[in-house]
């Protein structure tokens, strides 16, 4: 590659080209927090009542006022111009939050299903370790079940015992 093109690196990445047209840039979470913003206020009761108290303005400025101060005439072409702008504006800040809204939806729905399966096999672990203690202490001895091998024992041994220890015991020692 001696005749002067760069030499292509695939270890690194390339650098862009620029272009004679570029394209502004921006922050993309900005931008989708400020059109949430918009989005949020559009949807709300105090947008709608400005909104009509600004045509209703318009309206009655532009059809009481003298003839020289108005500025849109009865058709009001000026005012379905600034209506369909903003719509046309609204519009697409509104899909772009709901498509935010509905990206972090799908990132919390997620959420939930990792914890669920989480829980899920928390859950079915304690379960089986429930289930290994319950066999366990089944075959553990008991307190009572220690008593009542002892009391049989006990038994057994003063009844050896006083077979023979009987005739012994009182020739051998006086009683107290």
């Amino acid at each position: 590659m001696r005749d002067g093109s760069p030499r292509v690196r695939l270890d690194q990445p390339m650098s862009r080209r620029r272009s004679w047209f570029a394209l502004p840039t921006y922050d993309r979470d900005v931008f989708g927090r400020m059109s949430e913003r918009i989005a949020r206020f559009l949807g709300t009761g105090r947008f709608i009542a400005w909104m009509t108290v600004v045509i209703v303005a318009w309206l009655v400025w532009n059809t009481t006022a003298p003839e020289s101060l108005r500025f849109d005439g009865y058709p009001f072409i000026f005012l379905t111009l600034v209506l369909s702008l903003q719509a046309s504006y609204a519009a697409p800040l509104i899909l772009l939050a709901q498509n935010r809204q509905a990206d972090r939806d799908r990132v919390n729905l997620e959420q939930d299903r990792a914890r669920n399966n989480r829980s899920i096999a928390d859950t079915e672990y304690l379960t089986r370790e429930i289930a290994a203690l319950r066999m366990g202490l089944g075959e553990v001895a008991t307190r009572d079940y220690l008593r009542s091998e002892l009391q049989a024992l006990l038994r057994e041994l003063q009844e050896q015992q006083g077979g023979t220890d009987g005739r012994t015991r009182g020739a051998a020692e006086p009683d107290r």
